[in-house]
């Protein structure tokens, strides 16, 4: 039978309503009877005994708040009674043992991808143009409209309309009736199914509002992230448009590009339009690069590839109360087996880390990386500070609606996503990843901005925790939404992939939920089975510009 409650950690003082929990309910916890003062909302915590203004209020073990006003034994904490508190922290490190799971299950699997010449393996196969500014996004959407209908990339609508036919049809003289009777729609299926190549799975279009303006800082880092793109395992290749007189100079990507890979082993064609005899040349230019590229891209078939070359982005957006108990522990399942299989999974949204940075420097191979960890995790939130802000602002409405008080409370159920092994790495925003392992990367929580720096430094298929939902997708990484529970899978089944709510009614364990997701990422890596978002075109893209976001 599914519980009604639970406490997650013997240290908890606060107990998680998973059902709706009428006054007078008799909850028996740790061999304490607690009558229910008040209707406790699923999701939402109540207190195990009385509480005092300043008394610290624990959820996972950890510390999430202190109580501002007195509580009653039995009651609901909100944002009235309870403010964020987090356990401070030091770049003491210790040395961390770690069980590995039970990877029989998975010895020996593999996974179709296409083989690049850095060793790297991809889950999918695109062509990238790219805007160098803001400015040259209009001649993105000109190359777009020349080239993805026509070759059979459609992603934005569920089918187009082929006006070419009646055209066609009317100047060889046929009659009204012939018109009538023409066949003019073709869905996104068919068309896929006529590609001029099919093994390109899609050009993408990486417009955004950056590059010049700001600060040099934002420039280089954009340069950084769309090198990281550009080298990405899922790409063969890239045609980048220049205005020339902006701050992301093409000598600045070239830089990055030779960091990442300094054998220079993709092709890139650039387009400088000041330099160009006219807009009319340039597109022209640039079209047939493209093509070009394409032809090139085509000829690369999918391989048998093993578990250690996949990279696995780890990001929950829409968190809710149940996001810490179900999806987040499972995926940190499925993350600690990819790394016993010689994977790398990466955890990121750094302000989501706040009240379990203890946990994670002691969770460090190195000191120098139990250190890198700390510095930037500190800088972070000085920076939210001075901007008159600060970590505890960063849960939303909705996250607060359904039960995630304090940023400490949700900190604590984001980062079990990164289940329980060493971090082999610790890395700032727009790095590339190279080691396997748990690596840990810098982004903001923001779902998009967290995405794009997960994809730009090399992850090649993302999970994405969800307990109220979202489309949010990547122009090149397939994107896995998983729901928190399962009311919300029901009612979102056309962009959620994985239901986890199985965790929440018993139907499934932490374990074996971690080894469905897990098999469920091997079927997208193989291109056996499309992400939902992938199916929706969801091809969000929004570079980070290092100021304060949340």
């Amino acid at each position: 039978m599914a519980i009604s409650y639970v406490q997650i950690d013997p240290k908890d003082n606060l107990i998680v309503a998973i059902d709706d929990l009428p006054k007078g309910t008799v909850a028996s916890i740790a061999g304490k009877e607690i009558t229910l003062k008040e209707d406790i909302k699923g999701k939402h915590k109540f207190t195990m005994s009385d509480v005092a203004i300043g008394d610290e209020l624990f959820m996972y073990g950890v510390l999430i708040g202190k109580a501002t006003e007195p509580i009653q034994e039995g009651c609901v904490i909100n944002t009235s009674n309870v403010k964020h508190a987090s356990t401070p922290y030091s770049d003491d490190w210790v040395d961390y043992q770690w069980t590995t799971p039970n990877i029989a299950n998975f010895e020996g699997r593999t996974f179709n991808g296409y083989h690049r010449a850095d060793g790297s393996v991809g889950t999918a196969n695109y062509w990238l143009v790219i805007p160098l500014t803001f400015c040259e996004n209009r001649n993105v959407d000109v190359l777009e409209g020349a080239l993805s209908e026509k070759l059979g990339y459609v992603t934005k609508k569920d089918f187009t309309v082929d006006t070419e036919a009646l055209i066609s049809q009317y100047k060889s003289g046929a009659l009204s009736q012939e018109i009538l009777s023409t066949s003019i729609i073709t869905t996104k299926e068919e068309s896929s199914k006529n590609r001029l190549f099919p093994n390109v799975d899609g050009i993408k279009f990486l417009k955004h509002d950056g590059g010049c303006g700001g600060t040099r800082e934002d420039s280089q880092v954009l340069c950084k992230l769309l090198a990281g793109y550009i080298n990405h395992p899922n790409v063969s290749g890239a045609t980048v448009f220049s205005l020339g007189c902006q701050n992301a100079q093409i000598e600045m990507l070239q830089d990055a590009l030779k960091q990442n890979d300094p054998e220079n082993s993709k092709p890139v064609h650039f387009l400088e339009q000041q330099k160009s005899s006219s807009e009319r040349a340039l597109i022209e230019e640039a079209v047939k690069h493209t093509f070009v590229g394409l032809m090139e891209a085509n000829k690369l078939e999918r391989k048998p590839a093993p578990l250690s070359k996949l990279t696995l982005g780890l990001e929950c957006g829409g968190s809710d109360g149940f996001s810490g108990i179900s999806a987040n522990p499972a995926l940190g399942y499925a993350s600690d087996l990819l790394v016993a299989l010689g994977g790398t999974p990466v955890l990121a949204e750094f302000p989501e880390l706040n009240g379990v940075e203890q946990e994670l420097i002691n969770r460090c191979n190195t000191k120098e990386d139990a250190s890198k960890f700390a510095s930037i995790m500190r800088s972070y939130s000085d920076a939210a500070v001075a901007c008159g802000s600060g970590f505890e602002n960063n849960p939303s409405p909705g996250n607060i609606k359904d039960g995630l008080i304090t940023d400490a409370m949700k900190s604590a159920g984001a980062a079990k996503k990164g289940g329980t092994s060493p971090v082999v790495e610790v890395l700032d925003y727009a790095e590339k990843i190279t080691k396997p392992g748990l690596n840990l990367l810098c982004t903001p929580g923001n779902d998009v901005e967290s995405t794009t720096g997960l994809v730009g430094s090399g992850c090649n298929v993302v999970v994405f925790t969800t307990g109220l939902g979202t489309p949010t997708g990547n122009p090149i990484a397939p994107v896995l939404k998983m729901s928190s529970n399962t009311i919300m899978y029901e009612r979102m089944k056309d962009i959620i992939d994985i239901n986890a709510g199985t965790v929440i009614s018993g139907e499934d364990t932490i374990a074996s939920m971690g080894e469905k997701i897990l098999d469920h990422v091997i079927n997208v890596a193989s291109g056996e089975v499309d992400a939902k978002a992938v199916i929706k075109g969801q091809n969000d893209f929004i570079p980070w510009k290092r100021g304060v976001s949340l």
